[in-house]
């Protein structure tokens, strides 16, 4: 039988609002009990976006730290904070919220267009960043969106800043980033040093087809309502734990059960 699935939840985003879905998650309390909600229908990991009172992105601390102070009170789930944030917040901003010591947090490689924006991702501040979560022995989660994200990923590795066996994002369908498409997952896969451990993302109503090929062929995979804000054909999310739901039924049904906390704990070594 084919290893567990570590299925991570993706649980607010840094684009969709109230508007776009009123069973959005936004403050910390909403966050955190979205967090529950999607641990207990298997999810191991949560991934978090913070926002303001305005629903705006923010990379205020005290708001990551009362964030994960709340999941923590509420469950078990492994907490990844985003220092993407937003497209509006400046890297420095962004690079500072791993001093909230979060066990995971992702790392963006390369400055790309996002959408109608652009999220800036300079070289050596990434690297800056990299080594810092080095210090503080935060897991890097590393984002690719495109295929020259996972080239700037093996030089980091060269380089000392980024420790084998690495955890990488294959997020696909980001208007600016690769297309949601069988091929451009398998190809980058293909590439992956021996020992990584990746999941697959699709965006909108990729979501499910793709998260379902990366179970298929052995990786692990993220949904979320930062991830599709709709289910089914076309009807609003009610919640993260029923994208989660949803997920492990697929990973179920492939024979590959969803994995503990504890057991993601030990398979990614999180200090």
């Amino acid at each position: 039988m084919s290893r567990r699935a570590i299925i991570a939840a993706a649980l607010t985003g840094s684009s969709a609002t109230k508007a776009d879905n009123p069973n959005l998650p936004i403050s910390p309390e909403e966050i955190a009990a979205a967090a529950k909600g999607a641990w207990e229908a298997g999810a191991a990991i949560v991934h978090i976006h913070l926002r303001d009172d305005r629903e705006r992105p923010t990379a205020d601390l005290e708001v990551a730290r009362r964030t994960i102070g709340l999941i923590e009170e509420r469950c078990d789930a492994i907490v990844q904070l985003s220092t993407g944030v937003g497209l509006d917040v400046s890297f420095e901003d962004r690079a500072a919220l791993v001093e909230a010591r979060p066990k995971m947090a992702t790392l963006n490689l390369c400055t790309m267009s996002f959408g109608s924006g652009e999220l800036r991702n300079p070289p050596e501040k990434v690297r800056r960043l990299a080594s810092r979560m080095q210090e503080l022995g935060i897991k890097p989660e590393l984002e690719l969106y495109d295929s020259g994200h996972l080239d700037f990923a093996l030089q980091l590795v060269k380089e000392g800043l980024l420790a084998e066996p690495l955890l990488l994002s294959v997020a696909m369908g980001v208007p600016g980033g690769g297309a949601a498409i069988p091929a451009n997952l398998v190809n980058t896969v293909a590439r992956l040093p021996e020992g990584s451990s990746w999941q697959a993302v699709g965006i909108g109503g990729a979501n499910l087809p793709m998260t379902a090929i990366g179970l298929a062929i052995g990786g692990d995979a993220r949904t979320g309502m930062e991830d599709t804000l709709t289910i089914g054909n076309g009807a609003a999310v009610e919640s993260n734990a029923q994208l989660v739901e949803r997920l492990v039924s697929v990973a179920c049904s492939l024979e590959r059960e969803p994995a503990t906390v504890a057991e993601v704990e030990a398979a990614l070594a999180l200090s």
